[in-house]
């Protein structure tokens, strides 16, 4: 909704009624050939309540001995459902999901489908292909979860460790968020969930596909890599979905789609959930997708925002954004809020200003290693910290329950970013708070998403720290202060969370782990901060040049180990060289080490000097 400017303690009043006739989440159901929805022809209305995407589940998975299993307290926090679902919804047991699923899920608190769950369900179980129009935070990743359980054989029911799914997803959030969400619905048959993505070594996803697995979920580039490389073996797989694939495709992640998908085997049940519907999209259902069954959510991100969402735009001055901010986060009622920023540096800039100021706040980034991204979620998922200052790569696909407010730092570039940003807040039939910044080079961009979301203030007020209309629209305290008061700073922060060592990845190809800690993938691994402090080389004690020896230049390391001093190449003998690599050792042993090494720099020197035209014949190799 696009509020006028009411005081907050009239919002307050509204809520319950507006909670009620906002509850309902329709979704339309086609079933065609062709895969774009004809919305003329819906098949019927189903209401219920709208969940947070796939709860989250609590992390450590059989497969995935990083992580370090929760409490099943914690467990049930995060995986039940914040939002009541209405009486009329089917349960599980009711849409004939076998029993071991219903049970793992009533453990955690969820026993009602939502509504993409209650028409996605039905059809996937019946071994059709379906499309999901459904955005981030509408509970679709049960909706093609429970149909994976369903038709997979688990490891006491005599599978062959052979991947029998695969979830193909653009972000490495996404993926550990969709793997824990399966692993917990099939906890009580143990089935074995593997989540595969860049920023990880190679060698613990290699060890879990050796072991064995039965749901691989992943990023397509590593994905790529394993499959390249043989450790990971498609000859099994049932059941492949695409999740997010309008995202991955902005991400163009379409070639290596296409290259994963040809590896498949063409026998298979093929689910894809998008946002929105690009002709890309079309073309990549019509090619890969057999007579799909179309399900259509009304509220996407081509249908705009959640109307539970109070939407408030301010065109603000770059220079005051943060004192706006400052303000705005001392919001009476606000819990968990994302901030988004338009670039990196952005991004972290405002972090160290609202961390400065007393808030706990982190930021999450491409520049920031997967080591220090994971522990900036994990404090956000678990309170620790209550803001977090993201840019919209980084941030795609991350859902977390519990976020009030969401601000737009910068503003959108296009209206599917816009509804996007803000589609993190209002989840699961809660109400949310949006507020967006237009600077003044930005209003053009605005009036261009007003537009086309057919709503709101085309013309945002000017506003600063002191304006009267920020803190009766938000609920701000009068004369709340640029930084947050001592007694008032209760989280924990970022700090409070254990960053996880990771190391740099290495690509599985034989032959390459001599060279993995040195150039490549280690090292761009290093420059973004992952393991700064690795040596360059770990391969032996004589990768390691002596002081005497680093101080000569233009030879080879071999070379230069020969040169060094007895006790060096009397080791570097011993460890079995060949015949005339110990020769230098042996003459350096009967005290003519000086003339065997006036005979190797004269080797190094001589190409310059003969290119020169200037031999001197005093230093002919030949003479002594």
């Amino acid at each position: 909704m696009w509020p006028t400017h009411r005081s907050a303690a009239a919002r307050r009043e509204g809520r319950a009624v507006s909670a009620v006739a906002g509850e309902g989440h329709t979704l339309q159901t086609h079933t065609e050939s062709d895969p774009r929805p004809d919305r003329d022809e819906a098949a019927g209305d189903t209401p219920s309540a709208a969940p947070a995407d796939a709860v989250a589940a609590p992390t450590g998975s059989l497969a995935n001995p990083d992580n370090s299993a929760d409490s099943p307290a914690e467990a049930v926090r995060e995986l039940a459902a914040s939002a009541p679902v209405r009486p009329d919804s089917p349960t599980f047991r009711a849409l004939g999901v076998r029993d071991e699923t219903v049970q793992a899920l009533a453990n955690v608190g969820i026993e009602h489908a939502f509504a993409i769950q209650q028409d996605a369900i039905p059809i996937a179980l019946r071994g059709s292909d379906v499309i999901g129009q459904a955005p981030t935070g509408t509970g679709k990743t049960l909706g093609f979860g429970v149909p994976i359980l369903q038709r997979i054989v688990g490891p006491t029911e005599g599978a062959d460790g052979r991947p029998q799914a695969l979830v193909v997803l653009p972000t490495r959030e996404l993926g550990l968020q969709v793997a824990r969400d399966i692993e917990t619905a099939g906890k009580l048959r143990g089935i074995r969930v593997l989540p595969v993505y860049g920023g990880r070594a190679y060698e613990p996803q290699i060890e879990a596909l050796t072991t064995g697995v039965d749901v691989v979920v992943g990023t397509p580039g590593r994905l790529l890599d394993l499959a390249k490389s043989k450790h990971l073996v498609f000859t099994g797989i049932r059941i492949l979905v695409l999740d997010e694939a309008d995202r991955m495709l902005d991400l163009g992640f379409q070639e290596d789609i296409e290259k994963l998908v040809k590896m498949l085997p063409t026998k298979r049940q093929t689910m894809l959930f998008s946002a929105t519907m690009p002709d890309p999209i079309v073309a990549l259902s019509r090619n890969y997708l057999h007579r799909p069954i179309t399900i259509h959510a009304t509220h996407t991100a081509e249908t705009g925002p959640n109307p539970l969402t109070e939407q408030y735009v301010y065109r603000t001055h770059s220079l005051n954004k943060a004192e706006v901010v400052a303000r705005i986060l001392q919001a009476r009622g606000r819990g968990l809020t994302m901030v988004f920023c338009r670039t990196k540096r952005a991004a972290q800039k405002l972090a160290d200003d609202l961390d400065f100021r007393g808030y706990a706040a982190a930021a999450v980034h491409g520049d920031l290693g997967q080591g220090a991204r994971e522990q900036a979620l994990r404090a956000f998922r678990t309170g620790k910290i209550d803001v977090l200052v993201a840019t919209d790569v980084a941030a795609r696909g991350l859902d977390v329950t519990g976020v009030t407010h969401v601000i737009n730092y910068d503003c959108p570039e296009d209206p599917d970013t816009y509804t996007h940003r803000i589609g993190r807040t209002g989840r699961a039939g809660a109400h949310g708070v949006a507020v967006t910044f237009v600077d003044w080079e930005d209003l053009p961009r605005w009036k261009l998403i007003h537009k086309a979301l057919g709503a709101g203030v085309v013309d945002p007020p000017e506003t600063y720290h002191t304006s009267e209309h920020l803190y009766a629209d938000l609920d701000i305290p009068a004369g709340a202060p640029g930084t947050l008061a001592p007694e008032q700073r209760t989280r924990a922060g970022l700090a409070a969370e254990e960053e996880e060592d990771i190391e740099p990845h290495r690509r599985p190809a034989a032959g390459r782990r001599r060279s993995s800690g040195g150039g490549g993938s280690g090292r761009r691994g290093r420059t973004r901060g992952e393991r700064p402090d690795t040596p360059a080389r770990t391969d032996g004690p004589g990768h390691r040049s002596e002081p005497a020896a680093a101080e000569a230049t233009g030879g080879r390391r071999r070379r230069r180990r020969r040169l060094d001093d007895g006790a060096v190449v009397e080791r570097a003998a011993d460890t079995g060289k060949p015949a005339e690599s110990a020769g230098p050792a042996d003459t350096a042993s009967t005290g003519e080490g000086g003339s065997a090494a006036r005979r190797n720099r004269r080797r190094r020197r001589r190409p310059a000097q003969a290119r020169g035209g200037n031999a001197d014949p005093s230093i002919d190799p030949g003479t002594d």
